[in-house]
């Protein structure tokens, strides 16, 4: 009887370790803010057509063998071609549960649907700091991560 009841709870066991892959949002925080406008209050009076430079980086770090962080770093300068209107940079993190997800969609799934939760908030930070610095809100464009994604596979395969 005992030897049917150690059976029965290993197989219960080994079952809930085969079971569906989970992948759950552990938490999401803010690593990094800054926001610069050295030509303030003198940029407000200008009226030219400013340009925008924005540089967006992804990064992955293992943080237990289940556990990964997955941070974006953006850099958004504001110019005309005489002035810098303004300068935001962060960086902003999840921390993300993967179980039994199968080796060969981790990356993607770090890759793409990470950042993919990730950016939402980015760009709502990135707005209201841009309005707390005086300027009209910044409306990020939406990004495609499974594009940016396999443009890195591909050029991470071809060098």
């Amino acid at each position: 009887m005992s030897e049917e009841l150690v059976s029965a709870t290993g197989g219960a066991a080994a079952a809930v370790a085969d079971g569906p892959p989970v992948f759950h949002v552990e938490k999401l925080y803010l690593k990094d803010l800054s926001f610069e406008s050295p030509n303030a209050p003198g940029v407000f009076r200008e009226s030219l057509e400013p340009k925008v430079d924005l540089n967006l980086a992804t990064g992955t770090a293992q943080k237990g063998p289940e556990h990964f962080e997955v941070t974006l770093h953006l850099t958004v300068k504001v110019f005309t071609d005489e002035h810098t209107l303004f300068l935001v940079e962060l960086t902003y993190a999840g921390l993300f549960l993967l179980h039994n997800v199968p080796q060969e969609l981790v990356t993607a799934t770090l890759g793409i649907e990470c950042p993919a939760i990730l950016f939402p908030y980015v760009r709502h930070i990135v707005s209201e700091m841009v309005m707390q610095g005086g300027f009209r809100p910044l409306m990020l464009d939406p990004i495609n991560f499974s594009a940016l994604f396999h443009q890195s596979q591909n050029r991470d395969q071809s060098v």
